[in-house]
């Protein structure tokens, strides 16, 4: 008789900054999966709405300010206190750092509101990068799902998805778009991706 194999469960911590909406789609995706649970949201910001959302929905938070972020034990004993396995950015706006990033390799995934490499880097964030679109006069934009690395938005790519833009839309239509995108495809890929 075949053993069983047993899988283990993926600890999801999501890092957010603003009003969480990606936050809450993952937390609820992940909902009744076996495989995969969201176990922590952390924010810079303790007015994010994402910690909100997060404590709804019965996930536990912690606000983890950026000097606390970029040193091991303002970060690390609370990541081990809920069996981390993997962080999802999901609209974080500090950088992560070389510590964390070698503590997690590879397990550290970010979304950016644009096809990267184009409109990546130090100060492309939210409405910034759909402004630059527009300015650009571009007939597509879309979302990047990418490993973080040191590097700002370089990291290996793991999935783009891509929309049509017309020049009659606004930033503010692009970011809607943009909006339906990563509703539609970040926790997906996320399951595909800790899921084997």
């Amino acid at each position: 008789m075949p053993r069983k194999q047993i899988c283990k469960v993926m600890n999801i911590a999501i890092f957010a900054s603003g009003s969480g909406s990606n936050c809450e789609n993952i937390i609820r995706y992940f909902r009744t999966s076996e495989r995969i649970h969201v176990v922590l949201v952390v924010s810079n910001r303790p007015d994010a709405y994402a910690l909100e959302r997060a404590r709804r929905l019965g996930v536990p938070t912690a606000v983890v300010p950026k000097g606390e972020l970029n040193t091991p034990e303002g970060i690390m004993p609370l990541l081990k206190k809920h069996d981390t396995d993997c962080i999802v950015l999901a609209g974080f706006l500090p950088m992560i750092p070389d510590f964390l990033i070698d503590a997690y390799p590879q397990k550290i995934v970010n979304i950016h509101p644009a096809l990267l490499p184009r409109y990546g880097g130090k100060g492309m964030w939210g409405h910034h990068v759909h402004e630059a679109v527009k300015a650009a006069g571009d007939t597509e934009t879309g979302i990047s799902i990418h490993y973080v690395t040191p590097v700002c938005d370089s990291g290996e790519m793991i999935a783009q998805f891509s929309t049509p833009i017309s020049p009659d839309d606004t930033p503010e239509t692009i970011a809607m778009k943009v909006h339906e995108l990563e509703m539609a495809h970040f926790p997906q890929v996320l399951e595909q991706l800790w899921s084997d």
